[in-house]
């Protein structure tokens, strides 16, 4: 570009371009980078950032009542018994402090002295943000023996802090209705409620969490919340805490000791709580929280306790002559197998890395959860020898077999330096060498892998076909892993490595799909393979470079259009739009070409289809159901479910780690009981069931 083209294009940059939005109205603009989504995530999150408030009275010492209640019309109210919000004018504002802290970012008792010691919100945006982003807020605040109340519109005061009543207690209520023109869904989940609530409950123990659903029928109609959460009323106390979380999470496990260890103490300024207990399974489940906000990458507190866990069992093993040899020491992954660990601190001022406080700062934390945890559990394992011999069993087996695992990646990674780092011969790679723009595709059988190798882009798409299903890795260590030819091929492919030596860095696709057929062998298949991820590569997930693909279950033909529908409810859907019934519908024989492809949209978009459809239902319509996706030619499974301007892609997330750790222990483990009992819950709710 020219100079003078630069002077003339600068010349419409100046003062009048930079927008000052005044208030509340940045988070109206930009509500995710406040709440993360405008999606189901984030409409939760509203809730969680008002019960967090109550729960930093609680943490505080002034609150043990909490209710939550879902009411008609997508309103949310939360109470509790704390101080309730101050109300007296604000020497600065020369308004109500309730007034500033629902109406001002950054405003809140968090911020300098006297307000809370310690507390879970740290930015102060979160009422404030709630009541930006929501059409009407009623707060009533119970303090000084009278009421005193508020309402809001999309975060402006509808009239100044008023006097309503007298009362006899303290606390705080928040009614809210979240803005319907700015979220995606207004549907609450009953489920993630409950069990996000119960969470918070553990963490402080000894505080009464009540949750109360009083939506009408029609509004819980939308919620798909399995029957165990089929209660108006959930109720939670917990006067064991993180200890209490720990026998919820090993419930189902079996476990290696039966006393659960457990110490809270506190050092300066900082409270640390730990709980733990090893089970059989191959993987940790360790849980990080800071003021009750969990970290899932971990921090300073995880730093402290993972060194003190190793260095204690070391030390005692060699006190009591189980480790003799001076350089045969258990590593950190070899004391973490089968460990399930809750460690939770409360800070003043927590260092936390982002708005989103996946990761916790504080440099004082380390040494203080280092020193309390490591005295606390040198004595534990002093007095419960038989305790002690199981969690050193369990370790030492670890350790066999981490040495197993290394002479089997050995092997692997000797084989390929031999073979000049050749990939996979199954494999039938991209010709892209950017990782960004590259995608592996995991396809059930040779079947389907032939039509895919056929059908894709070349230069950024890659073929990974795997036959039979592969091991159930919830049941194996990962020298099993490394010794099964179809995970060893995937684990070559995808270039990161496995455990101690995996590297993310060296991902040679930033989107890993999971294309299996749509029947139950397929849908297994597919759970064998997330499994793998959420055990051995959870970073891929939680990175969002793990995807699962949506092939179309029937195409309906009508003379040379092609519909393809992806669901029953979509099938559904398509009947009554056109007026079709099932004597409308002919089933195709097996092995009947399909023609033309169109998408759903195309076929809606297309004003005539309707009498075209009309004119030949005397002829019937042709509808053919896809089991497999080998049934499709290399042309259909391209448009359908590849090609990246039509297709469908699901992305792999985890919302609740706890949760989803406790899912594939139940239906991958070991343990028959609890999965026949899932089985049993969730039997009816299973549509399609190909048997």
């Amino acid at each position: 570009m020219s100079d003078d083209k630069k002077t003339k294009k600068g010349a419409d940059y100046g003062a009048q371009q930079i927008t000052v939005l005044e208030g509340l109205e940045a988070v109206r603009k930009r509500p995710g980078m406040y709440i993360g989504s405008t999606g189901a995530s984030g409409l939760h999150h509203m809730i969680w950032e008002v019960v967090d408030n109550s729960f930093d009275e609680a943490m505080a010492g002034y609150c043990n009542d909490i209710v939550i209640r879902l009411l008609p019309d997508h309103y949310i109210e939360v109470q509790d018994n704390g101080r309730g919000i101050p109300v007296d004018i604000h020497p600065k504002e020369k308004v109500s402090a309730l007034e500033v802290v629902l109406t001002k970012l950054h405003a809140g008792g968090k911020f300098g002295d006297g307000g809370y010691k310690v507390s879970g919100g740290l930015h102060g945006v979160g009422v404030s943000v709630v009541n930006a982003l929501s059409t009407h807020v009623h707060v009533v605040v119970h303090r000084d023996g009278k009421l005193w109340e508020q309402e809001y519109s999309c975060g402006k005061p509808k009239y100044k802090v008023r006097t309503c009543g007298k009362t006899d207690r303290t606390g705080t209520t928040v009614k809210f209705r979240a803005d319907s023109t700015i979220f995606e869904t207004m549907d609450y989940s009953w489920k993630t409620i409950i069990e996000h609530l119960r969470q918070q409950a553990y963490l402080t123990k000894g505080i009464k969490l009540t949750i109360i659903d009083e939506r009408t029928m029609e509004e819980r109609g939308v919620d798909s919340s399995a029957e165990k959460y089929d209660t108006n009323t959930y109720q939670f106390y917990f006067e064991g805490g993180i200890k209490s979380y720990v026998r919820h999470i090993n419930k189902n496990k079996e476990k290696k000791h039966q006393n659960i260890f457990y110490v809270e103490k506190q050092v300066e300024n900082t409270l640390v709580e730990i709980s733990l207990q090893y089970t059989d399974d191959y993987t940790e489940s360790l849980f990080a929280f800071a003021n009750n906000i969990t970290n899932p990458d971990g921090g300073t507190h995880v730093a402290g306790f993972r060194v003190a866990l190793t260095r204690a069992l070391n030390s005692y093993a060699r006190r009591k002559g189980i480790l003799k040899e001076k350089d045969q020491n258990l590593t950190g992954e070899d004391v973490r197998e089968g460990l399930t660990a809750i460690v939770s601190v409360k800070v003043p001022e927590p260092q936390f890395e982002g708005q989103t406080k996946a990761k916790l700062g504080n440099p004082e934390v380390r040494p203080a959860v280092e020193g309390v945890f490591g005295e606390a559990f040198e004595i534990y394992l002093e007095e419960h020898p038989k305790d002690a011999e199981g969690i050193l069993g369990k370790c030492i087996l670890a350790a066999k077999a981490r040495a197993a695992a290394r002479t089997a990646r050995e092997s692997v990674l000797r084989k390929g330096a031999l073979e000049g780092f050749m990939l996979p011969g199954k494999l039938a790679d991209c010709s892209s060498n950017k990782a960004e723009d590259s995608e592996l595709f995991i396809v059930e059988g040779d079947s389907a892998g032939g039509s895919a190798k056929q059908g894709r882009d070349r230069k950024i798409q890659a073929i990974l076909p795997l036959r039979g299903k592969v091991l159930n890795v919830e049941r194996a260590r990962i020298d099993r892993i490394l010794t099964n030819n179809e995970l060893k091929s995937l684990i070559i492919a995808m270039g990161t490595n496995i455990g101690e030596m995996f590297d993310i860095s060296k991902l040679r696709y930033h989107k890993i799909v999971l294309m299996t057929d749509a029947d139950v062998d397929g849908a297994h298949i597919r759970t064998l393979l997330l499994t793998l991820f959420f055990r051995y590569f959870p970073d891929l997930i939680t990175q969002g470079h793990v995807y699962i693909a949506q092939p179309p279950l029937y195409s309906i033909k009508s003379g040379k259009e092609v519909t393809w529908i992806y669901n029953a409810e979509a099938l559904e859907d398509y009947k009554k739009k056109f007026g079709i019934s099932d004597a409308d519908l002919q089933v195709a024989e097996e092995g009947d070409e399909v023609g033309g492809v169109a998408e759903v949209d195309e076929v809606e978009q297309k004003s005539n289809q309707k009498s075209k459809i009309a004119n030949q239902k005397s002829a019937k319509l042709n509808i053919q159901r896809y089991k497999g996706l080998g049934e499709m030619n290399p042309e259909q499974l391209w448009e359908t479910t590849m090609n990246p301007d039509n297709r469908v892609l699901k992305q792999v997330t985890i919302e609740d780690a706890e949760k989803a750790s406790e899912i594939f222990d139940i239906l991958m483990g070991s343990e028959v009981a609890p999965r026949k009992k899932f089985i049993q819950t969730h039997a009816m709710t299973v549509e399609n069931l190909d048997i």
